[in-house]
């Protein structure tokens, strides 16, 4: 039988260098007053035995973990993942460890999660799941750490950091008024989300705004699956639709195309969010850009100040300009159809 070879701890690695293990923690923590062939002995001996640091030992000496939570829904959307890698990336720019649990989009399932983050002794927490059921989490396991939510209305529980969705929106639709449009309807992401009802609003408010009927919303749940039924429940009057996302725009740009309707000739299309693949549709798509490295890296600047007692006692809400990119999926509205 093979012997089981344990990890190399400190010790072993003061041993083979010929220091204390006094000395080869003061390497590790850069420490200054070390001699250079001391330091490079110890780092010799380091990377021969293959030693990692044991994080969890050394936050408990120092009272810290330098830990932040990210809580994600567990789906994978072009918005929240992009918010995932910013907010990752952001945290370790800082010195902080990123730890990522993801959630479904109910109650019982972020509790669970949020539960599992604390567990970890994180010191704050970054949650970018974007529904109603985040707030109630958090008030339910009474959550006191530093809180920041990304795209979630503010409250008690914390500061929020996101694009305002609802000026995205209304710039998309804004864009279709001014092409002579006049008949323009809104396939929504589904309900209980905070991005899709702040694009709900927005697109209402430049309806309201331009004197024009509100046509019904057609509830989707951010997939081209769910854009491409929409598309069968359009209104037969409608010349333009601006979508919650760019999948759900190109579920409908598709379903136009296998009817026989041109975009943008016959009817216009929006979307929101401005995939990489956007640009590269036929025609590309118009749509609303959101910057997710801005989100995440002022996100975690909030976290940091908080952290370091500077972040003052009011809770922040940080609303980020979106930009309208215009293509080709959007012209001006053919005169026999106004």
């Amino acid at each position: 039988m093979t012997e089981e070879r344990r990890a190399p701890t400190l010790v072993d690695v003061a041993r083979a260098s010929g220091v204390s293990h006094q000395t080869v923690s003061r390497v590790l923590n850069g420490f200054a007053g070390i001699r250079p062939a001391t330091r490079d002995r110890v780092l010799a001996a380091i990377d021969e035995l293959g030693y990692r640091r044991n994080l969890a030992a050394r936050a408990l000496a120092a009272g810290r973990t330098h830990s932040i939570g990210i809580l994600t829904p567990s789906v994978p959307e072009h918005g929240p993942t992009s918010s995932l890698f910013a907010v990752e990336g952001a945290a370790r720019e800082h010195g902080y460890r990123p730890l990522v649990t993801a959630a479904a989009a109910d109650d019982a399932a972020t509790r669970a999660a949020l539960g599992f983050l604390l567990d970890q002794a994180v010191e704050a927490l970054v949650v970018v799941v974007p529904h109603a059921g985040v707030v109630r989490a958090l008030e339910d396991l009474g959550v006191v750490l530093p809180v920041v939510a990304l795209q979630a209305p503010a409250g008690p529980t914390g500061d929020v950091v996101g694009v305002d969705h609802a000026r995205g929106a209304r710039l998309a639709t804004e864009h279709l008024v001014a092409l002579g449009h006049r008949r323009i309807q809104h396939v929504s992401g589904p309900a209980g989300w905070t991005e899709s009802a702040a694009r709900r609003r927005g697109v209402a408010e430049a309806l309201d705004a331009a004197g024009l009927e509100r046509l019904p919303v057609i509830e989707g749940d951010w997939t081209a699956a769910a854009g491409f039924e929409a598309a069968g429940r359009l209104d037969p009057g409608v010349t333009a639709v601006a979508c919650a996302n760019d999948q759900l725009a190109i579920g409908v740009m598709a379903a136009l195309a296998d009817s026989g309707r041109r975009v943008p000739d016959d009817i216009s299309v929006t979307g929101f969010d401005d995939l990489p693949e956007a640009a590269f549709l036929r025609p590309a798509l118009t749509t609303v850009r959101q910057d997710f490295d801005e989100i995440g890296r002022r996100a975690v600047e909030l976290i940091v100040r908080r952290l370091d007692g500077d972040g003052g006692g009011a809770v922040q809400r940080i609303a980020i300009e979106p930009e309208l990119v215009v293509r080709s999926s959007t012209a001006p509205a053919r005169p026999d159809r106004v």
